[in-house]
């Protein structure tokens, strides 16, 4: 009989290991509240992990290097933390950096100035320990926020603007320049996103593309030079923006033949919508591309303490999931006590709070709810048949490769909740606390 591990977090639990489930036999004809059918496959993940913004990296440097380490740790160990193993660049400036900066110099076309160096001082030292506490390459997308100024029709990297024509050829050099930077840096690229929320002008670091701009922007010059610089190994994931409108976005770059050839999928965030059926029918109309979480966070500056933070996880996470999502990038890994550093002061939270004044780190709800995803369902896991006919929990699960099954439960409600759950002829009995969460970890 198979047997499970039951882990659970609640107001008084955090991951907490609560012993062993035990299958027994099916009695005839009895059905389970939630089934699993691993016979029914889906996607494939990728991973789970977060951003290595400047703020984040700035802030940790400003801790006691034992706690710095305790952060990477929190994160990329496999067995003492939440066993992150894909991660998210800004290419220069974003909002969560010191303030808006390039890697060259105004009207450089040639790029012969471009230069990586700040990214030394506290970007990629912390990407490279993270490395190390992993124990390999972390899988790497990587985001442009906007061009250089003198690129753009508004002449300033904030409040939008879009990219002058005469730039784009120079635009996508820029990109396989930091590719390549990177690379030479120890830190391969695995994917890049065309423009981050390129739907919203923004005070911060923004630039405006009209689905027809981004289609032609990858089929006559981003995709093109990427070729010529042989790095066609490089995944090219489109729109980077959110959910109420990726149907329409996605339709009109994917639809074009020769836009798609460079497209390994479409990147999604979670602000304006939970409209998580979106994303499902891009993979509906596209079944051959893929589809990647590329950011969210609770904005509004930092919530400790509070739970709803962790809950707006964990639903959209499962509701991504069921959607065909194959992986999870949260936003900001770390920010300070005040939701930053952010340099137009759009403050908001993170898993984990640093606060550089007292060097204490402050674990978030948000931080164990993600880890029920990201320790147990591992790079490779395969998404099998679920159904659940328990009024509100949110049910996803996947098979590992070495064969055991990781379901994940959610219970949002101020009532306790009880599911028998059903794998083949077995079945066992659970009961999740009010506003809970638990994956149960299967083996035969």
């Amino acid at each position: 009989m198979a047997q499970g591990k039951w882990i659970l977090t609640s107001k008084s639990d955090r991951l907490s290991d609560k012993g062993v489930v035990s299958f027994t036999a099916r009695v005839e004809g009895r059905t389970a509240d939630i089934e699993l059918d691993p016979n029914v496959t889906y996607q494939t993940i990728l991973g789970f992990g977060g951003a290595f913004t400047e703020a984040s990296a700035y802030t940790l440097s400003r801790m006691s290097q034992e706690k710095r380490a305790e952060a990477i740790r929190s994160y990329f160990d496999a067995s003492e933390g939440l066993g992150y193993t894909i991660g998210r660049v800004h290419i220069h400036s974003c909002d969560f950096a010191l303030e808006n900066y390039t890697y060259v110099e105004d009207f450089d076309s040639e790029l012969s100035t471009f230069d990586i160096s700040r990214d030394h001082r506290w970007v990629l030292p912390l990407i490279k320990d993270a490395v190390k506490v992993k124990g390999g390459d972390i899988t790497m997308l990587t985001s442009p926020w906007s061009p250089p100024a003198w690129m753009k029709t508004n002449g300033e990297m904030n409040h939008g603007g879009q990219l002058k024509a005469e730039y784009r050829d120079v635009w996508a050099r820029y990109y396989t320049k930091f590719i390549e930077a990177y690379r030479n840096a120890g830190v391969p690229i695995w994917g890049i996103t065309i423009q981050n929320e390129p739907d919203a002008v923004q005070t911060w670091d923004s630039c405006i593309y009209s689905a027809e701009e981004e289609r032609d922007f990858i089929k006559n010059h981003l995709g093109p030079v990427m070729h010529e610089a042989g790095m066609q190994d490089v995944n090219i994931l489109i729109w980077d923006h959110n959910r109420d409108i990726i149907v329409d976005r996605a339709s009109v770059v994917l639809s074009d033949p020769e836009a798609a050839k460079y497209v390994w999928g479409t990147g999604f965030h979670w602000y304006v919508s939970e409209e998580f059926e979106n994303v499902g029918k891009v993979h509906d109309m596209f079944p051959d591309k893929h589809l990647l979480f590329t950011e969210g966070c609770q904005e509004g500056g930092v919530k400790l303490g509070e739970w709803f933070t962790g809950e707006r996880y964990g639903r959209n996470i499962i509701g991504d999931l069921n959607n065909w999502t194959e992986g999870y990038l949260d936003w900001n890994i770390v920010l300070d006590e005040t939701g930053g550093p952010n340099h137009v002061n759009n403050l908001c939270d993170a898993p984990i709070i640093a606060d550089t004044t007292t060097d204490t780190l402050h674990y978030n709800s948000s931080y164990y709810y993600i880890g029920h995803f990201s320790k147990y369902i591992v790079p490779g896991a395969v998404r099998i048949g679920l159904t659940s006919a328990v009024d509100g929990v949110l049910a996803t699960a996947f098979r590992n490769p070495d064969g055991s099954i990781a379901a994940v439960l959610m219970n949002e409600s101020d009532e306790a909740r009880q599911a028998a759950i059903g794998l083949g002829e077995q079945i066992t009995e659970a009961v999740l606390p009010p506003h809970s969460i638990a994956t149960i970890l299967i083996h035969s």
